[in-house]
């Protein structure tokens, strides 16, 4: 293959600010690993720069009548706790910060000529999707462009139990809404993600891919374990936030309950939450008072936390109590490298689900403490048996998140 001229268009390419920007730039790297030509131009507001790859990170206009207009609400908001996003989005849809922030970016890549790629890759993170909104503004390009939507949008479409009504939630539909229908090509980590924004937005049909989370091997050579981490124990892992809609609790509950029915196991099991709790911090605390079996940690950075995910014997994927979940956890990639079983806790129909298999064995809904808790035992029953040989290999998924699929994939586009 010779190598294709790609533009890429990130929001963020920082790796410690959200899961997003690790996928991001596993995606990139998958990029570079298949042989493409590319060119980041990024809004991380950092300079940035990755091995091998021209980076130029987007600057902020600071002259601009939005700049002036937000920090003038961000004022307003910080003296006199005024919140005048309520009655600003619904007019304009947006904020005076995500006009400029767009705005910023649109000026410099229209500074490019489309001529020079063979596609634009527009990469986002959380909720925002600044570089879609700014690739909406540029015509010239979208012959050429494949938008990545990495989660449904907007809140307004989002499944139960995340689903709310944001301000100004009317013109972020028409907005996606001319996205869908002006893109080349729609991207979507999931296939069950693919399905249900189609549902939502008919202009994605015929035009959609999956290109899942990619895992990339090569991106971490930090082999230092924290020293909290007794790897004689059994270890059950949970890394990454627990938002307000992912409940812990059924999980503590269904540990504290295997313990009980496992005196043994109190000696030489440990459950590690590792990752920002804020609103569950307090009950957390109250859970887990007195309780040297389980360790909750805020934060760890994205190297250390990989080489956790590969020292401990059980990765646990949570998901919300639902009828759906189309998400494809960011996460999920960095499980498989890690090569250990993996304890999923999730609706029936989920992304995670059907990767793994619907036979898949460790497998339980979030909410069912019993059932959590007899695989966590299954686990331990395992572990004694195989130690730190225990493991879960699946070379087909590696394959499915590796840059030759990636490239195959990309290779089949008209």
């Amino acid at each position: 293959m010779s190598p294709k001229s790609i533009l890429v268009v990130a929001e963020s390419i920082d790796i410690d600010d959200s899961s997003g920007s690790k996928a991001n730039v596993a995606l990139i790297r998958n990029l570079q690993e298949a042989g493409y030509g590319l060119h980041i131009f990024h809004y991380t507001r950092k300079n940035i720069q990755l091995n091998g790859i021209e980076c130029l990170n987007i600057p902020e206009n600071r002259k601009s009548p939005n700049f002036f207009l937000s920090r003038i609400q961000r004022k307003l908001q910080h003296w006199f706790n005024w919140n005048l996003a309520k009655y600003l989005e619904p007019k304009f849809g947006f904020s005076f910060t995500f006009f400029n922030d767009t705005k910023s970016i649109q000026e410099a890549i229209r500074k490019l000529n489309p001529q020079d790629f063979d596609f634009v890759l527009t990469l986002s993170k959380g909720a925002s999707f600044r570089p879609h909104f700014a690739l909406l503004q540029i015509p010239e390009f979208h012959s050429r462009w494949m938008a990545y939507i990495h989660d449904p949008y907007p809140f307004h479409y989002y499944p139960e139990p995340y689903k709310w009504s944001e301000p100004g939630f009317e013109h972020k539909i028409e907005f996606f809404r001319k996205l869908s229908e002006k893109c080349r090509w729609a991207a979507f980590p999931s296939k069950l993600l693919k399905e249900w924004m189609t549902g939502k937005f008919p202009g994605f049909k015929d035009k959609s891919i999956i290109i899942p989370h990619q895992l990339n091997e090569k991106d971490s050579s930090l082999k230092e374990i924290p020293e909290y981490l007794d790897g004689d124990k059994f270890n059950l892992l949970h890394a990454g936030n627990l938002m307000k809609q992912r409940s812990p609790f059924p999980l503590i509950e269904a540990f504290q309950q295997f313990l009980k029915n496992n005196p043994k196991a109190r000696t030489e099991s440990r459950l590690l939450l590792i990752g920002n709790a804020s609103f569950h911090e307090k009950e957390i605390e109250k859970f887990t008072n007195g309780l040297e079996q389980i360790l909750v940690k805020k934060y760890l950075d994205f190297d250390k936390m990989r080489i956790l995910q590969k020292s401990v014997s059980v990765n646990i994927i949570l998901e919300s109590v639902a009828e759906i979940s189309p998400f494809l956890p960011g996460k999920f990639p960095h499980c498989i490298e890690a090569e250990k079983p993996i304890l999923l806790l999730g609706p029936t129909k989920s992304e995670s689900r059907r990767l793994l298999g619907e036979g898949y064995p460790y497998w339980a809904k979030a909410n069912e403490v019993n059932e959590i808790a007899e695989k966590i035992n299954g686990l331990y029953q395992l572990w004694r048996k195989k130690g730190k040989d225990l493991r879960m290999l699946r070379p087909d998924l590696k394959e499915y998140m590796s840059f030759s699929h990636l490239e195959e994939t990309l290779e089949k586009l008209a």
